[in-house]
């Protein structure tokens, strides 16, 4: 495995958010995983990614796995080494999305109740534009580390940055570590205000009222030269 020279500058940055998931709900004991994209200096592409089955409070970076990617698919790491047991959902994310910098992936309750349900996230609030659009799907349940999850996560996520995964939880990407991060706690957020509008429109027997795709739209169009795409993160006013 050939190692570019600013790993380890990533791998602190892994570690620094990794222990960040529990506080932020994204995550419960050795749950939740994370991912950078890494170009290697022999110009293959690659990951480094959190190990398997480590709690947070002992990652160092050293632990953080180095992965290459080797084809469609396929990967090798260090043989004394173990990556996420999502480690094939993130790559596959990164082939399929150019773009995607970062990987962020948790069990939060809100986000999970609702996909125990199979619930997307319809645009309750103009905030899930930061997703990429007008609403965030779930993807249907398969087995955890299988390529059929990756293969239906890959499919919920087209033209999105963020889904839901049936009867497992979130999956977020962005250009970096930062942005994935406050991504994912933003899904979460509104799985939490959805939820607790379901819970008022049955109460009151209404519906939860959802804004149109044009409005969300122009959201979009706004958020790329808005606070979302500054260096760091800042929600809309």
């Amino acid at each position: 495995m050939v190692e570019t020279a600013d790993q380890g500058a990533l791998r602190e940055q892994l570690v620094r958010e990794a222990n960040r998931l529990v506080p932020l709900g994204l995550a419960s004991g050795t749950s939740g995983n994370l991912s950078v994209r890494l170009r290697l200096a022999d110009g293959a592409e690659g990951m480094l990614i959190t190990p398997s089955g480590m709690p947070y409070e002992t990652l160092r970076p050293e632990h953080i796995v180095p992965v290459r990617f080797t084809g469609p698919g396929t990967a090798d790491w260090p043989a004394a080494q173990l990556p996420s047991s999502e480690w094939l959902m993130h790559l596959a994310i990164y082939q399929a999305r150019p773009e995607a910098g970062a990987v962020v992936h948790g069990h939060p309750t809100h986000t999970t109740v609702l996909a125990i349900q199979g619930l997307a996230i319809p645009a309750i609030h103009y905030m899930i534009a930061a997703a990429g659009g007008p609403g965030i799907r779930c993807a249907p349940y398969r087995t955890y580390g299988t390529p059929e999850l990756s293969q239906v996560a890959v499919a919920a996520l087209h033209e999105r940055k963020a889904c839901l995964l049936a009867h497992h939880g979130l999956l977020a990407f962005e250009r970096d570590l930062a942005k994935a991060m406050w991504l994912a706690r933003e899904v979460e957020t509104l799985a939490q205000q959805y939820l607790a509008a379901l819970q008022l429109a049955a109460a009151t027997g209404s519906t939860v009222a959802v804004l149109p795709d044009d409005e969300i739209a122009r959201v979009v169009e706004k958020f790329k030269g808005y606070g979302l795409n500054a260096r760091a993160p800042t929600a809309a006013a």
